[in-house]
């Protein structure tokens, strides 16, 4: 069963590693996160940024190809690309566009069906309705 499905809180950990590298445990798998060499790091993984807008795509990816399956179309090369604008003040993502690439045609009914379905990933939802984020210290 996924976080998101089902499961009232879940846990995941980061641990620093060296430079501007941080190792990610969640559940059985780890991710690694760096800064780019222009930032200061290393460029050996993606960027905490970089994360958030692929779990983006990959929801509504997700979302689009449980769709596609459910109504008989095929779903091999199915896509989503992302482009992502940044604001000032404070410094943040603001904006991103998602293309979702999807094989065959598609009738107008079925293109709206499928954007609002897209459109309403967990972590889209989580963006319209921002989740309240507790920020606490532990000194070791």
């Amino acid at each position: 069963m996924s976080q998101d499905q089902g499961i009232d809180r879940y846990q995941l950990r980061v641990e620093y590693e060296s430079g501007d590298k941080f190792q990610i445990a969640v559940r059985q798998h780890s991710i690694r996160v760096d800064q780019p060499t222009a930032d200061g790091g290393d460029d050996t993984a993606p960027t905490p940024t970089d994360l958030f807008i692929a779990s983006l795509a990959a929801c509504v990816a997700y979302y689009v190809r449980r769709f596609l399956s459910r109504h008989g179309h095929p779903v091999a090369k199915l896509a989503v690309t992302s482009e992502v604008d940044f604001a000032s003040h404070p410094h943040r993502v603001g904006a991103i566009d998602l293309r979702i690439e999807v094989p065959g045609e598609l009738d107008p009914e079925q293109q709206a069906s499928l954007l609002a379905v897209a459109s309403r990933c967990t972590v889209h939802n989580s963006l319209r309705q921002p989740p309240e984020v507790r920020i606490g210290l532990a000194q070791l």
